[in-house]
């Protein structure tokens, strides 16, 4: 879509035979207008999949960050216009502002959703994309993250965070469990049942979760496999907490409590070869979260008086503080692409809300502000997208906003109260 997408490119890179890549930063950026019509259906047997499917394709391309999804309500173009683009009258799609239109086709066989997606530059009348995908019919979503997927990786040249997926706490009465679902709240299930389990992260390959459980009426750290039995790593009366597995999946980072204080700890992901790498006889030393690279290992620490943000090497060596504006930092991740982590901090007006700073100059810049309490964030496995809980329309929600605090919206996950939300990264294959 090289005339198309031009304008929107902060460094376009052409190519021959390749469509230029869209850039998702600088100040010249903004999303490509898009018209996403209802997907059309082949046979009879895709029709009851059209609504389940529709929400969640809808939902990733509007939270992408790469693309303006137009509304339908002002769409002139006859709803039953075909796929091929000898069918389509592109001049109506150009009245309603669309620069770029997806075409969508469903059907169902034997058990086998299949779809078929189309992407046209409204402007000259061209096919750029064509792509078919296919899923089991009792999980049209996972189609619809496919398709989009391919339709992001077209734009960008990279993975999309539609095939990933989320770990939250969910709270019920005194109840507080883990779950795991899509990356967009669908397809939820409980790992614990009752009880008090919280503080959950993934896996490198997001086959297994850790987490904090009062099982035994005491802080312990256990992890589970979907579909596995929990496994106690990290037990044994001390309180440990906040466990955090690193890129290579092969150790966890963790607090454990000693009398007046809290240091960091590392241990093989077993639980074994347990070693501090804080050391502060008062205070407390939380929530690590690691470096992309797997060398570095950023906490929280009010070693200086109140709760700041600080980096160390994952041996323990190198300690520097990185926040130094406010007095109450917390919930650090650290972004997949190396350059920003993410916090929460008390404001001025005693307002939680959500904050990057940069790991190499310390600059901080606000996400959220004037919308609740906005807390315990974590990267995409791309780090093009942020999860968060958000209080703005009453209870702990999830939410999502591109990494520059634009594009706030929540995820489609079922009413609750939501806790500590982690994002795995991008599975091997899907």
């Amino acid at each position: 879509m090289k005339a198309l997408l031009l304008s929107l490119l902060l460094l376009p890179v052409v190519a021959l035979a390749q469509a230029p890549t869209i850039e998702i930063s600088g100040a010249n950026f903004r999303p490509l207008p898009v018209a996403v019509p209802a997907p059309l259906t082949q046979n009879d047997g895709a029709k009851a999949l059209v609504a389940p499917f529709d929400s969640a394709f809808s939902f990733d391309l509007a939270a992408s960050g790469i693309l303006q999804v137009l509304d339908r309500k002002g769409f002139t173009a006859d709803a039953k216009e075909g796929m091929a683009a000898a069918s389509i009258n592109f001049s109506r799609w150009a009245d309603v502002g669309a620069e770029a239109l997806v075409k969508v086709s469903l059907a169902q066989d034997a058990g086998v959703l299949r779809g078929e997606l189309r992407l046209f530059n409204v402007g000259t009348g061209r096919e750029d994309l064509k792509v078919s995908k296919d899923a089991p019919a009792d999980n049209a979503s996972l189609l619809a993250h496919r398709l989009a997927d391919a339709l992001y990786r077209h734009f960008t040249r990279e993975p999309s965070p539609f095939l990933s997926r989320i770990t939250y706490v969910r709270k019920a009465g005194t109840n507080r469990d883990v779950y795991v679902a899509d990356w967009d709240g669908g397809n939820a299930r409980a790992l614990t049942k009752g009880g008090i389990n919280i503080l959950p992260a993934l896996s490198q390959d997001g086959s297994q979760v850790a987490f904090t459980t009062y099982r035994k009426n005491r802080p312990d750290i256990y992890v589970q496999s979907p579909g596995g039995e929990a496994k106690a790593v990290i037990s044994g009366g001390q309180m440990a907490t906040g466990a955090a597995f690193s890129p290579d999946g092969k150790r966890i980072a963790y607090s454990l409590a000693e009398g007046e204080s809290a240091q960091v700890y590392v241990a093989n992901a077993d639980g074994s070869g347990a070693r501090a790498l804080t050391d502060t006889p008062y205070g407390l030393n939380t929530s690590p979260t690691w470096s992309p690279d797997g060398k570095r290992i950023a906490f929280v620490s009010n070693r200086g008086g109140s709760p700041q943000v600080y980096i160390m090497n994952a041996d323990g060596t190198g300690v520097r503080r990185l926040t130094f504006q406010g007095n109450y930092n917390q919930t650090p991740d650290w972004s997949p692409r190396g350059d920003l982590i993410v916090f929460t901090a008390r404001d001025e007006r005693n307002a939680f809300d959500l904050f990057t700073v940069s790991v190499e100059t310390g600059k901080v810049t606000r996400l959220t502000q004037d919308q609740g309490s906005n807390e315990e964030p974590a990267f995409s496995p791309n780090g093009r997208l942020i999860v968060f809980t958000s209080t703005r329309n009453g209870g702990s929600q999830l939410y999502v906003m591109t990494a520059d605090g634009n594009n706030q919206l929540p995820l489609r996950a079922e009413k609750g109260v939501y806790q500590t939300p982690d994002w795995a990264p991008l599975p091997q294959a899907q």
